[in-house]
């Protein structure tokens, strides 16, 4: 589904991603884990272009992200993308939110984008909410509506940068219940977070990632379970994120 080869990229002098290359398999579900500055959020970015590479390739679906011929529209649409801060407009309803990509892109009818709105606002508990705008939800409820408009563009797969790190701790299981819903029903995802319950519950695949480098590429039970096997810095930073 997502094949990531030899991808290098600068910023300036400096090297953000160094010759990283991994694959994702259809309903595969990947946490990209790592110390801040790692390169995770760049990485996964790089996937449907909302950063570009110098060297390498991603190919996603059979499509190149450096093929200067490539509809970033088509990818950004088949690739759902969520993020940090929610990014959704705050003059439109939710249900707007939802709909105004539809017929943007998709070239869906208001009748039946407005029914796919409804249907998944009702999938992440928020059909009570339709009519109210981003400001008056809470921050779980907002990224639980981000999640809905990204689904809503029936992608083949989904990228979730951080999705919990910017909500009050009472907020997050709301999203994460979400995620793994939607890791069961086999939706592919690449997923940068530090809940490592979640990775530990839904994940099939670990990377870690520090410097730009992928260190660790390994199914989760090796990853968490034979620690002493991982490289010395990813020991550092499971004994840092696992002892609370």
């Amino acid at each position: 589904m997502i094949n990531i080869h030899k991808v290098s990229k600068w910023y300036g002098s400096f090297q953000v991603l160094s010759d990283c290359s991994t694959q994702i398999r259809k309903g595969e579900v990947v946490v990209v884990c790592g110390p801040s500055g790692s390169g995770k959020s760049t990485l996964i970015k790089c996937v449907n272009a909302l950063e570009s590479i110098q060297q390498g390739d991603i190919v996603v679906d059979g499509m190149s992200v450096t093929d200067p011929k490539i509809n970033l529209n088509q990818l950004r649409s088949r690739v759902g993308m969520v993020f940090q801060h929610f990014e959704l407009f705050p003059h439109l309803s939710i249900t707007e939110n939802l709909t105004l990509p539809q017929i943007r892109v998709l070239k869906r009818s208001e009748s039946e984008a407005r029914r796919k709105a409804l249907g998944l606002l009702e999938r992440v508990g928020l059909s009570a909410h339709a009519h109210k705008f981003p400001a008056q939800l809470s921050g779980g409820q907002q990224q639980r509506v981000a999640i809905a408009r990204a689904l809503a563009m029936d992608p083949i797969a989904m990228l979730f940068d951080e999705p919990t790190s910017a909500l009050d701790p009472e907020m997050v299981n709301e999203v994460l219940d979400v995620m793994v819903q939607l890791a069961r029903d086999g939706m592919t995802m690449m997923c940068v977070t530090h809940e490592m319950g979640f990775a530990r519950k839904v994940a099939h695949r670990v990377i870690f990632m520090d410097r730009g480098v992928i260190v660790e590429d390994c199914d989760k039970e090796s990853f968490f379970g034979s620690p002493h096997a991982r490289s010395e810095r990813a020991q550092q930073f499971l004994s840092k994120i696992l002892q609370h």
